[in-house]
């Protein structure tokens, strides 16, 4: 053990999506998500998976692409203090592993939020919404872009 050495990483929290059972602890937290929802009885099985869907795709707008900088003291000079976490993710190489997977999730969710609800057009406009919301901030095109400099400091 070293006691008073640097992380080995210039950004700790740039490969935590890396680290061995995060997937699965978020496929469980999602899960666990679901399972709270469905287990009330006055929300039907359509209602349930479109509340996942939204709850889900509001915590990863909120914690992906609002919320900046690091929880650790970082050796880089306060460069990741002006990025969101998204713009972190693997050093911000674009088509990881880590960042196809948290963009798949979302359509994944969509998909089965649509199909239980039967397409009905309320709840499909809902998903689509909720789904564009997270799809666009992750596009190569708006990496580092502030919108109308929302979120610029």
């Amino acid at each position: 053990m070293n006691v008073g050495v640097a992380h080995s990483s210039p950004n700790p929290n740039s490969g935590v999506m890396n680290s061995r059972g995060t997937w699965l602890a978020y496929a469980i937290t999602v899960g666990s998500l679901h399972a709270v929802l469905i287990s009330m009885p006055f929300l039907s099985i359509g209602l349930a998976w479109t509340l996942t869907n939204v709850f889900h795709n509001l915590a990863m707008y909120v914690l992906l692409h609002m919320v900046k900088g690091t929880p650790f003291i970082t050796p880089d000079q306060g460069k990741a203090r002006l990025l969101t976490y998204w713009e972190q993710i693997d050093h911000g190489m674009q088509y990881t592993t880590s960042r196809k997977f948290l963009t798949v999730t979302p359509i994944i969710l969509y998909f089965l939020a649509s199909f239980y609800t039967k397409y009905e057009p309320q709840h499909f406009a809902v998903n689509t919404v909720s789904l564009m919301s997270v799809l666009v901030p992750k596009l190569p095109q708006f990496d580092r872009v502030r919108i109308f400099g929302i979120n610029k400091y």
